[in-house]
């Protein structure tokens, strides 16, 4: 049985590492790897890529940036050319960006199953282009593999038959078990000379780096933040090209107590999370990750499609955010215990083995 895996964007190669080895444990799969190009430099990719284990991908799509429409419409005549050259007898995306959706699409019409991983996630916010992303990978696709209970049930409410929607667990979780030994190697900040307690900041939304009135307003609250805590604040390639080209980048990196630091790799952003005193983020995957570290996070959303991270982890929303309410919110915390509660179901490192069960069972036993 032949798997195309897609993977195009950061939080993808975490994701997809567990279920390579997964399926490459099972004799019956025959795995290649199709990566779009979405984020392609070194730091968003290559490096990933190596401390992942993964090996070079099999097809490299090289679609780079654009609009959000171009980028999909890109992938997908790459994709195209590839699934007929191919043949695959499925493909598995995962996530919510650009690239799953484009692949997703392509598998569908030329009629090979699609399997998405990190399915039934719903923010209820379908201004945002990964909600939308979500919403059309499940509609189209044949497995659904949910990582929390709260995914499983708006699947059912979108009348996906219960016979493809599979309770399997978290994937990025998977990375995590996989990797902590490496992670706590990591001595980055002994190479910066951080010794205090810190605050890890991290934003990379449109609607929160895109425009200088964003940046000056995400400048404040550095400034707050930076009068009570040492802020480490590792500038996604999107928000530091936004600065830059802003002119504010003397402005950030003057601020007294701030750590600017290019992107990370994934074992020192992790490491970076787990020594964090807190996170404050507009980050998906980081509410996951803080979750199952035990670390306090502040999202500055008005809403998340991972309820589950706030219902059951360490995860705290913070709408139309100013500085003044995240220190509000920071103060509550940080006098407050850490919540103690079993990780949610799933999260145990073995969600991908449960995936390639069922698909094993589906494609070959059956």
């Amino acid at each position: 049985m032949k798997i195309l895996i897609v993977a195009g964007a950061r939080p993808n190669f975490i994701k997809i590492a567990p279920l390579y080895r997964a399926f490459n444990a099972c004799p019956e799969f025959t795995t290649q790897l199709v990566h779009t190009g979405q984020h392609s430099d070194f730091s968003m990719s290559g490096i990933f890529f190596r401390q992942l284990g993964l090996p070079k991908p099999d097809y490299f799509l090289n679609v780079g940036a654009g609009t959000q429409t171009e980028q999909t419409a890109k992938i997908m005549l790459a994709f195209e050319k590839t699934v007929k050259k191919q043949r695959p007898d499925l493909v598995v995306v995962v996530g919510d960006v650009n690239s799953s959706l484009a692949c997703a699409l392509v598998a569908a019409k030329l009629h090979v199953p699609v399997a998405h991983v990190e399915a039934g996630l719903r923010c209820g916010n379908r201004q945002m282009p990964e909600e939308l992303n979500r919403m059309m990978i499940d509609a189209i696709s044949e497995d659904l593999f949910a990582t929390e209970a709260a995914a499983v049930e708006n699947l059912r409410k979108e009348n996906i038959p219960s016979e493809r929607i599979h309770f399997a667990g978290n994937v990025m979780i998977d990375s995590l078990v996989h990797c902590m030994h490496e992670i706590d190697r990591v001595e980055l900040l002994e190479l910066q000379g951080i010794t205090d307690p810190y605050v890890l900041l991290t934003m990379h939304r449109p609607q929160n780096v895109d425009s200088k009135p964003e940046l000056e307003k995400l400048l404040d609250l550095i400034r707050v933040l930076c009068s009570r805590y040492h802020v480490i604040f590792p500038a996604h390639p999107r928000t530091f090209n936004n600065i830059n080209q802003l002119n504010l980048l003397s402005a950030f990196t003057e601020i007294k107590n701030c750590s600017l630091l290019l992107p990370a790799g994934y074992f020192e952003f992790t490491n970076l999370i787990k020594n964090a005193r807190l996170v404050v983020t507009d980050s998906g995957g980081i509410q996951e990750e803080t979750t199952f570290l035990r670390i306090p996070c502040i999202t500055l959303r008005n809403e998340t499609e991972r309820p589950v991270t706030v219902m059951e982890g360490t995860n705290h929303l913070v709408a139309d955010y100013t500085a003044k309410k995240v220190v509000a919110v920071i103060d509550r915390i940080l006098s407050e215990p850490i919540k103690e509660t079993p990780y949610p179901f799933g999260w145990d490192g073995k969600a991908a083995e449960r995936i390639a069960a069922v698909l094993r069972e589906k494609y070959i036993n059956s």
